[in-house]
């Protein structure tokens, strides 16, 4: 498979489990999300989606960069490749337990979970690709942020 075909297939897988999350948001973001309370700090709605994509396409290119690498550096990879995979399932695990469940404790424990995963992950990454390090670093701001916002709503609302 070509570098540039890599990229192109986690770009796609990334923005796939973005969209899986977006369709379990969608359920309650117009019933459940509007009553409950939130910080000042909270964007609005419409920040999200661009966000998100944009996100999803730097955490796709990274993991590609990273795949690239893997006649170098097999059993790094691998490794690096499994926490990249457990972060993205993470993530989608988030907007489940948030949006699906509506249940804020567990999706402000499960995000600094997901968080420490990001962290790992963007080591692991930066040793094999320092570029690929550094694509995930607004990842790790933005989910830092989401971190805050989802506790702080736990607490408005309990």
């Amino acid at each position: 498979m070509s570098k540039y075909l890599r990229i192109v297939y986690m770009i796609a897988i990334c923005l796939a489990i973005g969209f899986l999350g977006s369709r379990i948001t969608q359920m309650t973001i117009d019933t459940w999300y509007p009553t409950i309370e939130k910080p000042i700090f909270n964007p609005p709605n419409w920040v999200f989606a661009p966000v998100w994509t944009l996100l999803f396409i730097l955490m796709g290119i990274a993991a590609g960069l990273v795949w690239n690498k893997l006649e170098e550096n097999k059993e790094d990879v691998k490794k690096a490749m499994l926490f990249f995979i457990i972060q993205l399932l993470l993530n989608l695990l988030w907007s489940y337990l948030f949006f699906g469940l509506n249940n804020l404790l567990l999706a402000a424990i499960e995000i600094i979970l997901l968080w420490l995963i990001i962290f790992e992950t963007f080591m692991l990454f930066k040793r094999i690709n320092l570029k690929a390090g550094y694509l995930l670093i607004p990842y790790l701001a933005w989910v830092g942020f989401a971190s805050i916002l989802t506790i702080t709503i736990y607490i408005l609302n309990y």
